[in-house]
């Protein structure tokens, strides 16, 4: 490790910035092009600290450093969006390129490799039997040398975001992002989501092991808003002590099962595709039967990219769409994936679907829209939040839920197997 900093309490912004320019003051030399890979704004962390520290560090010593935004397939952000996640200061520094990931360019990608369907059936534990190209953003070819910059939440598809995962799918293209999402949907997200070592964790660290580029990982740990911790080193090496951290302070443990989750979607979530997370860090927390509400009256839209079809399938359960495969394996399986994980598990047998839970949206999406995507509805009017918080026995209110994850703490998880 070249720099960690935890220390057991939340970083002041100032300490932030000082306790970063230490960090990066151990990287870097003349004559090195750096391109730093970074998160979009659906993601906390402090952005515009890490900003004004490369700027200030890192950027003077060497020939030349460039940011590219890790995307995924969400749409590209606006200047004004910039203004907000980078500060606006990135608007005076022209000499610093900011990229953002073009997913459906091929242009834009290069093939480094492939996983055989071999490697794969393997990974999967037989779940998969495909071969995937390994695709990823030129720009991290062209380049001396990568910085990952990576904040590290529980994650439904991986288990903890972060580390190469900003390679894969981040900067990757289609195929990896599909196979990679569908895989997390079949192994299901109560049996992914807070586990640092998953099928698809391995299936991104072997991807990454193709791409030949020297780099470094900053990955972060952020409770709330506040900063509790940085690791600066090997990729894999800062990813697991900050897992190790983010599994201490981003999982909520709690006594018993709610009947009623009212989950709250923050800001930073602007379409139902990313505010599913709502429902992905709650779901283990909803008794059977029970009902869980992602209350987010901002939210008007399922998503600019892959809306289109998520309006064809709808929202089910796992076993809807793997009963009938040969009719739905035409669509991108990330949409399915997204689909299985935003309903929650459930059977699908003799015809009939049964999620374990209802979900609800309350947001600015209409009722027809919501009765067509095969999810429930309520108006976010009628939901009384002063009189639910705190106060109605089996109710339970989550303010900027999606970032931490809860469980129960006899360590039990929703399972499709018992059913």
């Amino acid at each position: 490790m070249i720099f960690s900093y935890a220390p057991g309490r939340p970083i002041p912004e100032e300490e932030v910035s000082e306790r970063l320019r230490e960090a990066l003051a151990e990287i870097g030399r003349a004559g090195e092009r750096w391109l730093v890979i970074i998160p979009d704004d659906t993601r906390t962390l402090p952005m515009p600290a890490i900003y004004r520290s490369l700027v200030e560090e890192l950027a003077p010593r060497v020939k030349e450093l460039a940011l590219l935004i890790a995307l995924g397939t969400h749409p590209p952000l606006t200047d004004d969006r910039l203004d907000q996640h980078l500060g606006p200061a990135w608007r005076d520094h022209p000499e610093i390129k900011v990229f953002q990931h073009a997913w459906g360019d091929p242009a834009a990608l290069a093939r480094v490799g492939e996983i055989s369907q071999e490697e794969m059936e393997k990974i999967s534990r037989g779940l998969l039997k495909v071969s995937v190209p390994i695709e990823i953003n030129r720009l991290a070819l062209e380049y001396d040398f990568l910085l990952i910059v990576n904040p590290v939440f529980p994650h439904e598809v991986v288990g903890f975001s972060g580390g190469h995962k900003y390679f894969f799918p981040g900067i990757s293209g289609p195929e990896m992002v599909n196979v990679s999402h569908w895989l997390g949907a079949l192994i299901t997200n109560p049996k992914v989501n807070g586990h640092k070592q998953t099928p698809v964790r391995e299936m991104i660290e072997r991807a990454a092991a193709r791409v030949p580029t020297p780099r470094l990982g900053l990955s972060l740990v952020l409770q709330g808003h506040d900063l509790v911790g940085f690791f600066l080193g090997e990729v894999v090496e800062a990813w697991e002590a900050a897992a190790d951290l983010s599994a201490r302070v981003n999982i909520r443990w709690v006594d018993r099962p709610y009947h009623t989750v009212i989950s709250m979607a923050p800001a930073m979530y602007r379409e139902l595709w990313t505010a599913g997370k709502c429902m992905y860090k709650l779901e283990p927390v909803v008794e059977d039967g029970g009902t869980l509400i992602i209350y987010a009256p901002h939210i008007r839209e399922i998503s600019p990219t892959h809306g289109r079809w998520l309006l064809e399938v709808g929202y089910h359960v796992r076993d809807y769409f793997t009963a009938q495969w040969e009719k739905f394996r035409k669509y991108p399986w990330a949409v399915l994936a997204h689909s299985t994980h935003v309903k929650g598990i459930g059977t699908f047998r003799g015809g009939v679907e049964r999620p374990r839970i209802e979900v609800v949206l309350a947001t600015g999406i209409p009722e027809e829209i919501c009765r067509k995507i095969n999810l429930g509805f309520r108006d976010p009017a009628s939901i009384r939040l002063e009189e639910l918080q705190g106060r109605q026995e089996g109710v339970l209110v989550v303010p900027n839920a999606g970032e931490k994850l809860w469980r129960l703490s006899d360590g039990t998880i929703p399972d499709i197997d018992k059913l």
